[in-house]
């Protein structure tokens, strides 16, 4: 028999029209005894306004350094379900792929090894195991890795890589997104379970600029796919959208940020040389508009929330990369730039918060990049812009702003 608390402030989230994180814990709270304290002392945490986690670091199974998340709680004694309450990372399949027979597998492997709760996925991309003992982190780790799972990558580590569905279900995938990230997977063992960098290094690949897998704010590195040739235009296409009642005008030529296409009523028209590749035309007139060969991707650096400076998106550091087998490439810019952020990152900081502090021309340097106009974060900010007194008296300043 578990234990079951009364919780008049999480029974709160059940109401409304959404699925509620508080009913599935119930699920597990009526049958697992960790499950069950874990939402006594969430209730209380509710109730005082206090969290009662302490964090225990990464809790080490033989053979990684990572992979694990330690959690105690505060309130042993009269949470003893929850005394340990550790969080187990494992590594996801690209593209989050799974057969109902392997969910099946992990569920029974936490009903018998953890809490029952499960997270598929968090930001990071793993399976997210939520709650178990230290004593059963050795035979978890073993029997994962005899069924073809790994865990995953915590701490100060290169964490699990993650990307969209790309090729497998995508038509505007312009890379192999799910070979890049097994192949950059198996490349990085070493740098995923073994902490070993200044803090940690995120890699997220998509295969096209709408990017799915929000790569762009949440990755150290990203990996986008992109093209070089020019937009297809299907005119028939285009019509046809515009007698359904699409006003191509507003919706696809005002929208647009390089302000490339033209829309006379009958012909769209592409300037491709000022197309800044943001997929809006493509996706607002799909199956008209697709893009064409040469496909790779442009590299990003940098991105994190929060910043020192607050929430940053990553900025570009190579437009263009063919992203073919082996990937040697990619992976040589990759270990540039650890060697320089293991030479000089501060204890905690990220690979774009040391970019920033010492400089990009320096980061550029250490890759072996040269400077693109693609590279400048603030574009179309012009430094040399000059007035005088005399100018600000003539007109307000919100004026200059317009």
């Amino acid at each position: 028999m578990t234990k079951k608390y009364d919780t008049p402030l999480l029974d709160e989230l059940e109401k409304g029209p959404f699925p509620s994180f508080v009913t599935e814990m119930k699920k597990a709270a009526a049958k697992n005894a960790m499950a069950a304290d874990e939402l006594g002392q969430l209730e209380k945490s509710f109730r005082d306004k206090v969290t009662y986690w302490k964090h225990g670091g990464i809790v080490g199974v033989r053979g990684y350094g990572g992979g694990v998340i330690g959690r105690y709680s505060q309130l042993a004694d009269e949470f003893p379900g929850v005394a340990h309450f550790h969080t187990v990372r494992v590594n996801q399949p690209s593209g989050l792929f799974y057969t109902s027979e392997t969910m099946k597998f992990f569920c029974d492997l936490w009903d018998k090894y953890g809490s029952g709760l499960t997270n598929f996925h968090g930001s990071t991309g793993d399976i997210i195991f939520l709650g178990t003992v230290t004593d059963n982190l050795e035979p978890l780790a073993t029997i994962l890795s005899m069924n073809g799972f790994d865990l995953g990558g915590s701490g100060s580590a290169m964490r699990t890589p993650s990307c969209c569905v790309g090729p497998a279900r995508c038509e505007w995938s312009m890379i192999d997104t799910l070979d890049i990230t097994y192949d950059l997977t198996q490349e990085f063992q070493d740098e995923l379970h073994r902490p070993q960098f200044p803090y940690k290094f995120k890699i997220k690949t998509v295969g096209c600029p709408v990017d799915c897998n929000a790569s762009i704010a949440r990755a150290d590195l990203s990996i986008i796919g992109t093209w070089k040739g020019p937009i297809a235009i299907d005119q028939d296409k285009v019509k046809d959208y515009a007698k359904k009642g699409m006003n191509i005008q507003e919706e696809i030529v005002n929208f647009c940020p390089g302000k490339c296409i033209t829309w006379d009523g009958n012909t769209l028209t592409i300037n491709n040389s000022d197309c800044l590749h943001c997929m809006h035309c493509i996706t607002k007139l799909a199956g008209a508009l697709k893009p064409t060969p040469p496909f790779g991707a442009v590299i990003l650096i940098g991105a994190k929330a929060p910043f020192v400076i607050g929430a940053t998106l990553s900025w570009v550091i190579v437009p263009f990369m063919e992203m073919k087998p082996p990937y040697q490439e990619i992976k040589d810019l990759i270990r540039n730039m650890w060697d320089w952020w293991n030479e000089y990152g501060k204890n905690r900081e990220r690979i774009g918060e040391l970019i920033l502090r010492r400089g990009m021309r320096e980061f550029l340097e250490v890759c072996g990049l040269e400077p693109t106009p693609e590279m400048v974060k603030e574009p179309r900010n012009d430094p040399f812009w000059f007035w005088t007194e005399e100018d600000l008296e003539k007109k307000p300043w919100e004026e200059y702003l317009k």
